[in-house]
């Protein structure tokens, strides 16, 4: 069986709240990641039918700030998958009130599929039908590649 990346594309808003802010009144990083890691596991849901667990965060790298009453849009999608693993990209933009996006965020978080009995479970195929989601695919063997490496050496 394989899916396409459009099946499982996820978007969340959120409107910046006080309650969101660090001490220097920017969005706090941890916050953001919680959120991060919802938008990947529904992307990751969508794809596999199977309920998943994050597995590694492999790159999240803030871009900009974002600051109290802004509104806030992350949007995921599948960029590779292997046996029982699948590694989304969740963008986070400041969408401005004029409609204009800025990219503030990228993070790249691997989700593992489980069973009834939370084992580790095969998930679909990714059908690849544009060159974006090509370049995507060959990008993230890469990732693949050196995440393994990690692993052997521990570090």
């Amino acid at each position: 069986m394989e899916k396409r990346v459009s099946d499982s594309y996820t978007e969340q808003v959120q409107v910046l709240m006080q309650g969101n802010m660090n001490g220097y009144q920017r969005l706090f990083g941890g916050k953001l990641m919680e959120w991060i890691d919802i938008v990947a596991a529904v992307v990751a849901r969508r794809h596999s039918e199977c309920n998943v667990t994050t597995a590694v965060v492999d790159a999240l790298q803030f871009q900009g700030p974002a600051y109290a009453n802004e509104t806030l849009l992350m949007a995921g999608k599948i960029t590779y998958v292997g046996r029982t693993s699948m590694e989304v990209c969740v963008r986070t933009y400041v969408e401005e009130l004029h409609g204009e996006r800025r990219l503030i965020n990228t993070a790249y978080v691997v989700m593992v599929a489980l069973d009834e009995q939370e084992r580790p479970t095969e998930v679909p195929r990714l059908l690849l039908e544009t060159e974006e989601e090509k370049q995507e695919w060959l990008a993230a063997q890469q990732r693949n590649i050196l995440r393994k490496q990690r692993k052997e050496r521990n570090i």
